[in-house]
């Protein structure tokens, strides 16, 4: 009987030992969640979020920070599930920059001021959209028609039935996709670039609104870089200025997110609390826990052959 006590926590530490492979293997494998929104045509999130520069100081980005009652964190996570192409049943009008999310409504808010880039009608384009894993699926884009009105909420309506551009499985280089295609020739003023990216390997289906803006026929295209120029957030027509992020903030900001690449990532879908958390996060605890778990079942089983 006096050996009864020792076989107890003999078992136990073996138990601990059993389990941590099996909790360790569970994290592991838990679902992976690709992450991204446009950088180049910056797009609304991006732009307000705290990773956004000078342009997260904006008139509209402050108000659109206000309205959400939260900074723009998870600016990746823009993402609903199980859409399956349903996109204009699922999404309503008037809320498609938001994704019909209320931890991103701010994003809907009908401004002329939003963060914008400085198009060429009829070039060619090659949008920067920051991932964090890679994963297949299409990109569709589409821009608003003639005549669109941005002092009136985004409807579907505002936008043509196909996309000008689709791209399906494009390659992660470098921590971002590039969707080249052409733009359209017809488009002068202020207009919204609205891309949608469904994803095949995941049931997510990711929304962004990019402001650009197109030049009057005959304007100057000063500075043109490929068919693109960056303009104020005011007006297309002041000297050229950047708004997208200062580069020391947007490639701290990929770096970040280059270096959970290969993590795997159990963020849930759109965080609808108020409050938003980085991808990073779930996946941090998960590993923290199952070090803990290991050490702890590694520590038990010494001591007891110490014995």
């Amino acid at each position: 009987m006096s050996r009864m006590p020792w076989m107890r926590s003999h078992r136990t530490a073996l138990a601990a030992t059993a389990v941590t492979p099996l909790l360790l293997t569970a994290w592991a494998a838990g679902p992976a969640r690709a992450h991204g929104a446009p950088t180049d045509p910056v797009s609304r999130v991006y732009a307000c979020s705290p990773d956004g520069g000078s342009a997260s100081r904006s008139a509209a980005c402050r108000a659109a920070v206000a309205s959400n009652g939260a900074p723009f964190t998870a600016w990746d996570n823009l993402r609903i599930a199980n859409v399956s192409g349903r996109d204009r049943q699922v999404v309503p009008d008037g809320e498609l920059c938001s994704g019909g999310l209320p931890v991103y409504r701010g994003l809907d808010l009908a401004r002329a001021d939003w963060p914008s880039t400085r198009l060429t009608p009829g070039a060619d384009l090659t949008m920067r959209y920051v991932s964090t894993i890679p994963h297949t699926g299409t990109f569709k884009l589409y821009l608003t028609e003639p005549g669109y009105d941005p002092a009136k909420p985004l409807s579907w309506s505002d936008l043509p039935e196909k996309p000008f551009a689709q791209v399906k499985d494009p390659a992660l280089t470098n921590g971002a996709y590039r969707i080249r295609a052409t733009l359209p020739s017809d488009r002068t003023g202020r207009h919204v670039l609205y891309t949608i990216w469904q994803n095949s390997s995941t049931p997510d289906t990711y929304y962004s609104c990019s402001d650009v803006v197109f030049p009057a026929s005959g304007g100057g295209d000063a500075g043109r870089d490929n068919g693109r120029t960056t303009a104020s957030p005011s007006s297309a027509a002041e000297p050229r200025k950047t708004v997208s992020p200062a580069p020391s903030a947007s490639v701290d900001a990929e770096s970040r997110r280059t270096r959970n690449a290969a993590a795997p990532d159990s963020t849930p879908v759109a965080n609808t609390g108020g409050t938003s958390t980085r991808p990073s996060t779930p996946m941090l605890a998960g590993g923290a826990a199952a070090v803990l778990v290991l050490t702890g079942g590694a520590a038990l089983a010494l001591r007891l052959r110490r014995r």
